[in-house]
């Protein structure tokens, strides 16, 4: 532990209590550690493991119910466990700021990002409205975003998501805090963003001489990013020292289980593959155009151009890309949810580029799609069973056998039968992700398409749900078209890799050809970016 005289910040046996008929009673049991000046402390662990709510109750954001019941968290003299909210109020932004997994929902839809960032000075400080607009200005520069003036006029809307988490860092900084909480700031972005943030935080920290506390599940994050790092589980530290020790040392069987569960960038030996073509894609395009009164301003964005693959029976096909790249764009109209202009999607014999809606309807048990966010695509007023069933029952099979078929599916994807009468918000994010895949698969299709499928999900449960799958590729003779950002899960799970830019495919083929002898100059931009890149070559 960091010697506690030189500490930003100090937790003594911090103790989070849970409600009356939690799962357990502790959030956090006894956390104690320090973290330093010019220091990232990456804390690590899997999802429940208590980590977002030590950044909570560093600042006393807690839920209802849920209460500070032992230990200090001692910050500049104050203890913030006890501290009244006056003092409170003085230290959140000015002392101890908190940069949020996603910007989207951290920030005011109906505000401009200029005004969102002022706002910390107009609160906090005396200045007048044009330094404030000054500074505001100065900080949107500091983080990098391209047109920092139009910038600021821009509602979150307007930005990428990468520019909206590099604006919840202005924010966050323009009050020079001592020290920096970022919870999970880069889980949702692509390989080349999540470098640059990570880049940025630690050159503004040596800059600044910040102390950062940078909450993740990402191993390869914590590789690039940190200079001491703790692991928690349940609640617990249980381990912690510098990031070489704890990576390539590690001591606690959790941490060495943790690590073990991150996939490695290289491909396992090729499979042989059916020269059966289950799915033929062939110049499918989709161009979207938005705004303009009578043509001017318009504007025009080309998703797809002319993509053409294939898919063989019984394989996976891995589509990778940054975000835009047009990705879920292709996913969306191999099902139907959106239409092609051009091409043919050729299934089975089918072209469901050209099919009518109702056709597509009649043969959607043929096409299943497993979504990125399951809590979102999952309806919270029905049981988990019914979900599961509702496909088979609009397609005609008896209520009672399509609930009976749900529990089986639920055996089959690692889930207790039983759990099939609760509701979505009683399960976890990797049981929701199950439950996912049990509702593609109650319609028995020969072709899944997963986007984005395991992207929110920590490493050991990651782990499982790509196990299951290819269990279930093998199992049940799936073919998968899999989207991904993640460059790693691909190499485990994948056959077959195409690589997206700008709506086209700049490069295909085996996934240890295209991830170990990259030949496009993107690829090797992509496969450069991954955070990482020396724990990867120092792993055991």
């Amino acid at each position: 532990m960091t010697e506690t005289s030189t500490a930003v910040l100090r937790l003594d046996n911090l103790s989070v209590r849970l409600p009356d008929g939690a799962d357990r009673t502790h959030a956090l049991a006894g956390v104690s550690l320090a973290i330093a000046a010019d220091e990232i402390l990456c804390v690590v662990g899997e999802s429940g493991s208590g980590k977002s709510m030590m950044a909570n109750a560093i600042m006393r954001l807690l839920p209802g119910g849920v209460s500070i019941d032992g230990g200090r968290a001692l910050f500049e003299g104050i203890d913030l466990a006890s501290a009244s909210i006056n003092d409170l109020r003085k230290v959140r932004g000015a002392g101890i700021a908190m940069v949020f997994q996603e910007p989207m929902t951290a920030l005011n839809p109906l505000r401009t990002i200029g005004d969102q960032i002022g706002e910390m000075f107009s609160i906090h400080t005396d200045l007048s409205k044009a330094d404030i607009r000054a500074r505001v200005q100065a900080l949107l520069e500091d983080v990098r975003i391209p047109d920092p003036k139009a910038a600021a006029r821009a509602y979150p809307h307007e930005l990428s998501g990468g520019q909206r988490q590099r604006a919840m860092i202005a924010m966050a900084l323009a009050l020079d805090p001592k020290l920096l909480i970022a919870d999970e700031p880069t889980t949702a972005l692509d390989v080349t963003t999540q470098a640059q943030i990570l880049k940025l935080i630690r050159e503004l920290q040596q800059r600044r001489r910040t102390a950062v506390l940078f909450i993740t599940h990402d191993f390869g994050v914590v590789a690039e990013i940190a200079d001491r790092v703790a692991v928690m589980q349940h609640g617990s530290i249980v381990e912690q020292g510098s990031v070489r020790d704890v990576l390539l040392k590690p001591q606690h069987a959790y941490t060495k289980q943790l690590l073990a569960a991150v996939p490695p960038l290289t491909a396992p030996p090729p499979r042989t593959l059916s020269e059966d073509m289950v799915l033929t894609i062939d110049n499918v395009s989709k161009t979207y155009r938005t705004g303009g009164f009578l043509g001017r301003g318009a504007r025009v964005t080309h998703a797809v151009k002319n993509v053409s693959l294939q898919l063989p029976r019984g394989a996976t096909l891995g589509i990778v890309g940054e975000s835009g790249s047009g990705k879920s764009t292709l996913a969306r109209c191999l099902v139907r949810l959106i239409d092609p202009d051009a091409g043919s999607i050729m299934a089975d014999g089918k072209d469901w580029a050209t099919m009518t809606k109702e056709n597509v309807r009649r043969e959607t048990r043929h096409i299943q799609m497993v979504f990125q966010d399951p809590f979102a695509s999952l309806n919270p007023r029905r049981k988990a069973g019914e979900l599961v069933a509702q496909g088979p029952i609009i397609h005609g099979t008896p209520r009672a056998k399509a609930l009976a078929d749900a529990r089986e599916l639920f055996a089959l994807v690692g889930l207790d039968p039983a759990a099939s009468d609760r509701f979505p918000h009683e399960f976890s994010g990797g049981q929701r992700q199950r439950i996912g895949l049990a509702r593609a698969l109650a319609l028995q299709p020969a072709i899944l398409v997963a986007d984005e499928a395991v992207s929110a999900l920590d490493v050991s449960v990651q782990a499982q749900v790509l196990k299951l799958l290819a269990e279930l590729r093998q199992r049940l003779g799936l073919s998968i078209v899999f989207i991904t950002h993640d460059l790693r899960v691909a190499a485990q799970i994948c056959d077959l890799v195409a690589v997206m830019k700008d709506g086209e495919v700049v490069e295909h083929g085996l996934a240890g050809d295209v991830l170990g002898r990259p030949q496009h100059p993107y690829t090797k931009a992509l496969i450069a970016s991954i955070p990482g890149g020396n724990f990867e070559r120092a792993r055991p």
